[in-house]
């Protein structure tokens, strides 16, 4: 039973699922709050064949919830979080967990993403703050504090161990399990005046993207020559004697 040519369409198809989360990541590599997208193959045995044969799995994707770079900007309504924890936001379809801290107050109060979704406590209620009542200040645990009024609090949320994360937006994700508050914050703190970039690794995924693009050639150069040694035998077994 010949096994190269499927083995050789398994891995391209599992090259080319990687191609397109690396070309995905350094497209994102300036967007802030960007969580860059991994895969993690397997391998599977067939023992159809006279021995056993080694096929590897198309992948399965995943969020990678590694910290970017902060970057200061001075900004008041800029908060970036420092440690494993997100802030959460107002989207269509529910709460949506982002690392991108970059706000805006309306004239009414509200306190927005730059897209316009409102900005929301540990209780999950939107964060109305004071038109009139200057610059907010962020305290460290996330208190907000308005000319000397403390308004509430920004809320930060961990992911559950073992929990799958749905990117939503660009820099959102929702995760198949229920967030849990931040009460501690020996490890998680919110930085104001500050920024957090995407952590993607450029120079990293440009060797992976040259890599797999060889390894692609190299896949697909295997089921042209595969093809090519059936096609003779099917040539060579046909002719007439």
């Amino acid at each position: 039973m010949q096994t190269s040519l499927p083995v050789a369409l398994s891995a391209q198809l599992a090259m080319e699922k990687r191609l397109d989360t690396i070309a995905n990541n350094l497209a994102n590599t300036r967007t802030a709050g960007f969580r860059s997208e991994e895969v993690k193959f397997e391998t599977y045995i067939s023992n159809a064949a006279a021995r056993p044969v080694a096929f590897t799995s198309e992948g399965a994707s995943y969020i990678s919830t590694r910290s970017g770079e902060l970057t200061q900007t001075g900004n008041s309504l800029d908060l970036a979080v420092a440690g494993n924890a997100f802030l959460a936001i107002q989207g269509a379809k529910g709460t949506v967990y982002t690392r991108d801290g970059r706000m805006q107050m309306k004239d009414t109060g509200e306190l927005q993403t730059l897209n316009g979704e409102p900005v929301l406590d540990v209780g999950g209620a939107p964060i109305l703050l004071d038109p009139n009542g200057g610059p907010m200040s962020v305290a460290r645990d996330g208190m907000i504090t308005q000319n000397g009024v403390q308004l509430g609090a920004v809320g930060l949320f961990t992911m559950p161990a073992g929990a799958n994360l749905t990117r939503a937006g660009t820099s959102g994700v929702i995760p198949d399990k229920a967030a849990q508050p931040v009460v501690e914050f020996e490890g998680v703190q919110v930085a104001q005046g500050y920024v957090e970039g995407s952590n993607v690794n450029p120079i990293l995924e440009m060797t992976r993207l040259i890599a797999v693009q060889r390894a692609f050639e190299q896949a697909a150069n295997l089921t042209q020559t595969t093809e090519s040694s059936l096609s003779n035998a099917i040539s060579m077994l046909g002719a007439p004697k």
